[in-house]
């Protein structure tokens, strides 16, 4: 079944305009059109503005609005033939009536096609475009109707073929009680690249891909920054210790880790299990401190039943756990000697022997071995058994403590602030510039342990919101012991800080002038090494150079 409807209120000429209703498709005499209701309008208005932000929004409406205004100037001109400039251009204002977008009434129309000038003036009554804008967003401080500018604008270009822009001038949705347009060639409207810019195509697909490129790049710098695994740093120390890391990754050697108490060895392990062939098998620990010395073998190698009075069933040892993957034994120098002759026979041999078994059993592990002990001292005091260092030795890499990595200090501080908000449920802005000065020049004693320590107690004191300041890192910890000394002009005659302290007030001497003074010594007794100069301030080279960069801005 079919119908039609007439379309009153046109001239004679145009009544064979009319919509044809068939087959579910509603025709502008021979253009496809759609019913919408205009709270579905509404909907992806909103979500393009939740979505896009305002500006993407309005030049996406803007440009949907342009389409359709040309291709109704394109069925107009089909219609009208034969009538004139001003006849022809108002049929677009009577097609956008027709649709129920908006009802136009003309103020002021000067057209003339063929010289190509144009200057348009129309008043708008019902836009449903500002109705919808001010349901959902309220009185909006600029015009809104972006979709109807832009349709306004696609039809008279395509009937002028120049690009004419329309500007809205009042608006229903910013208070006005119509809206109102003005529409004229666009290099006739100041800030015409203000106008442009809405008609342009956006190619977010291309600016996703750009972006989606820019990520892939970041990453592969922050991987090369960050180093291996979960580990984070940029310093040369910390480049040094992951470049030996990845050097012997692919092999099956036994690795030895050097380094103080607290500077992540058992993180380098579990960084070099990642990135080796065991990667997908177990990685298994364990520090040989904890365990007491009659249960470390069992630990190790396994135990059979009624090996022992309460060995009440057979069980392995963290051996066999970790066969086809790794084993990480922290504080290896502190085995006992008994033990140190079943971990020689395993890295020689690859195979274990549980306690209170007779036979053996074949293994295949990578052994991380790491202490902060002297092991070289151990051997001499008779305390570690040679062969096994030299067995353990073959491939030292050294983790420096954090005083000598301290660049690496507001990645870690980043990285932890993200482990322990979560972990807490805390919302922490991050940490104030005196406290991050503090974390610079703390000498840091506890290496990374402590660090990380000190940041999961900031974020349990501060309040939500806020940042952890100096007070929350050391409550308790006295921090001139660690603070750099200022050293006399005469190193024969020490001055207590105190005492030089008194006799700079007493010199009436600015804090500036005094920084100042101290930086350039320090630079000049270097010989200008920048780097030599901030070593002997206790601060980084990027701190010194950006301290003495504000200087001379200033």
């Amino acid at each position: 079944m079919s119908s039609q409807l007439s379309i009153s209120g046109l001239p004679m000429e145009e009544r064979n305009l009319h919509l044809t209703f068939d087959a579910g498709q509603i025709l502008l005499n021979d253009h496809r059109m759609v019913l919408m209701h205009t709270h579905a309008m509404g909907a992806l208005r909103k979500e393009l503005m939740d979505t896009l932000g305002h500006d993407r929004a309005r030049g996406v409406l803007t440009r949907m609005g342009y389409a359709s205004g040309a291709k109704d100037a394109d069925l107009a001109r089909k219609l009208l033939p034969e009538s004139n400039d001003e006849d022809l251009l108002l049929m677009g204002p009577r097609l956008h009536t027709l649709e129920g977008v908006v009802h136009v009434k003309p103020i002021k129309i000067d057209i003339d096609i063929r010289q190509r000038h144009f200057y348009g003036e129309f008043l708008w009554e019902n836009s449903h475009e500002a109705s919808e804008h001010l349901k959902l967003f309220g009185i909006h401080p600029e015009p809104v109707c972006w979709t109807q500018i832009g349709y306004a604008s696609g039809y008279t270009s395509e009937i002028m073929g120049r690009f004419i822009a329309y500007r809205e001038v009042e608006c229903h949705a910013k208070g006005d009680k119509h809206c109102r347009i003005i529409g004229k060639p666009i290099e006739e409207w100041e800030d015409a690249d203000e106008e442009r810019r809405h008609y342009r195509p956006d190619p977010m697909a291309e600016q996703l891909l750009a972006l989606q490129d820019e990520v892939s790049h970041l990453r592969d710098s922050l991987q090369e920054q960050t180093g291996i695994g979960d580990m984070v740093g940029s310093s040369q120390a910390f480049k040094d210790a992951c470049d030996m890391l990845r050097k012997v990754a692919e092999s099956h050697v036994t690795v030895l880790l050097l380094g103080e108490t607290g500077v992540g060895k058992e993180m380098f392990a579990r960084a070099l299990h990642s990135i080796s062939p065991q990667e997908k098998n177990p990685f298994v620990a364990i520090n040989c401190t904890t365990i007491p010395e009659e249960l470390i073998e069992s630990e190790l190698f396994g135990v059979e039943k009624g090996a022992y009075t309460g060995a009440l069933q057979s069980r392995p040892g963290r051996f066999e756990r970790a066969h086809g993957g790794t084993l990480f034994l922290d504080e290896v120098g502190d085995l006992s000697m008994n033990a140190q002759a079943k971990l020689l026979r395993v890295l020689q041999e690859g195979e274990i022997e549980r306690v209170g078994d007779t036979r053996t059993r074949k293994v295949d592990v990578r052994v991380i071995a790491a202490t902060n002990v002297d092991l070289q001292e151990a051997v001499a005091e008779g305390r570690f058994r040679s062969d096994l260092y030299y067995r353990l030795n073959i491939y030292p890499v050294i983790i420096p403590p954090l005083r000598e990595r301290k660049d690496d200090i507001e990645l870690l501080v980043v990285r932890f602030l993200e482990k322990y908000t979560a972990r807490h449920g805390k919302r922490v802005s991050g940490v104030t510039e005196p406290a991050l000065q503090s974390l610079y020049d703390y000498n840091w004693p506890g290496n990374i342990r402590e660090l990380e320590n000190m940041i999961e107690r900031g974020v349990i004191i501060v309040p939500n919101g806020q940042a952890i300041d100096l007070k929350d890192l050391f409550p308790c910890l006295n921090m001139s012991k660690d603070a750099p000394s200022i050293m006399p002009t005469n190193p024969q005659e020490p001055l207590p800080l105190d005492s030089l302290v008194a006799q700079v007030l007493d010199q009436s001497g600015s804090m500036e002038a005094v920084e100042t003074l101290i930086l350039e010594s320090a630079v000049e007794k270097a010989n200008g090494n920048l780097s030599q100069a901030a070593r002997l301030l206790g601060m980084t080279r990027p701190q010194l150079a950006y301290r003495l960069k504000k200087r001379d801005g200033d």
